[in-house]
């Protein structure tokens, strides 16, 4: 996965310290890595090009911050995810490694550049992510809105998948972002709800899972996807009531990875979860029937996003063929 953060037109985030919410906490443990989640290094040549791309088009990339397991494949393939809406998020989510603060105003000219990189590019599948931005009155639903209009008119043969904030407390902002017709609407409910407090503390775990609904009561033909995150203390039950709570919200493309902790200041893990429990986790997933499921310790929300677009409308018209 490959997160850009366009900040060409317009002023950037102010420097500030990365994590000041943060600094004051005692540092957590940290697990030593099993050798069967260690990746090959990044340094292959399409790598490297495409290393040279985003930093000659002055980029950011959240992959290089988040220290993302996948950056060497996903580069490789040059595969984009844009961020929007800035750099700079107004939670603290104890998983998360963005900076948090108080981000800059929107920049107005950011759908139509993202459109241009988007057709540049020629991909066929993007996915449009953002930070949290409790300060506007939509949660950024309009900014989601116009990107997409933008991508349409710009590549049109471009299908889009947005992974957006809960927008909580943003009375009519989900039905600006489904009005404007993504393929996929993602948004992930992330942990089990017993840890939202410790992990997720900004947000609310049954809003999430009502959004995720709410998105395929306003289009029953939009996919609907979230994600979650094994190995911060949830127990087995816990993850299997979640996977029945998206499946009632009518979730069809469900992703489980391992967390992985970026800085011992924050949230610890308390344990790494084996390829064969994701596989079986994959199993009973399937058997709960989602059209797709990724389960393994290196899935990503976006990980194989374009591979696992085709699958998933495979697996729909399939299911309609036997209906």
């Amino acid at each position: 996965m490959v997160t850009l953060i366009d900040t060409r037109g317009g002023a950037p985030d102010a420097p500030r310290p990365r994590h000041p919410e943060k600094a004051s906490k005692p540092d957590t443990p940290r697990l030593a890595k099993p050798d069967w989640l260690r990746v090959k290094a990044a340094g292959s040549r399409a790598y490297s090009e495409t290393l040279s791309i985003v930093k000659g088009n002055g980029l950011h990339t959240v992959c290089q911050e988040a220290s993302c397991p996948n950056i060497g494949e996903c580069w490789e393939k040059r595969h984009a995810t844009m961020m929007i809406m800035g750099a700079i998020c107004t939670r603290a989510c104890a998983f998360c490694n963005i900076a948090t603060g108080l981000p800059k105003p929107l920049d107005a000219d950011e759908p139509r550049r993202t459109a241009d990189a988007v057709s540049s590019l020629g991909l066929e599948h993007v996915v449009i992510t953002s930070v949290d931005r409790d300060d506007l009155t939509d949660g950024g639903a309009a900014h989601f809105a116009e990107t997409i209009r933008a991508i349409r008119a710009a590549a049109p043969q471009t299908t889009i998948e947005i992974l957006t904030p809960d927008f909580l407390r943003k009375d009519g902002a989900l039905e600006v972002v489904i009005a404007a017709r993504p393929d996929v609407f993602n948004h992930n409910l992330e942990t089990v709800p017993g840890l939202y407090p410790r992990i997720r503390p900004g947000a609310r775990y049954f809003h999430s899972l009502r959004l995720l609904q709410r998105a395929k009561e306003l289009d029953p033909q939009v996919f609907t996807k979230s994600g979650m995150m094994v190995g911060l203390g949830e127990s087995r039950d816990e993850i299997l009531q979640v996977l029945d709570d998206m499946r009632i919200a009518g979730v069809d493309f469900l992703t489980i990875g391992q967390y992985m902790q970026p800085t011992l200041k924050h949230a610890e893990i308390k344990r790494y979860v084996e390829p064969a429990e994701f596989e079986d986790l994959k199993t009973i997933a399937n058997a709960k029937g989602f059209l797709l499921v990724a389960s393994s310790p290196l899935t990503r929300s976006s990980y194989h996003a374009g591979a696992d677009f085709t699958r998933l409308s495979a697996a729909r018209r399939a299911l309609n063929a036997r209906a």
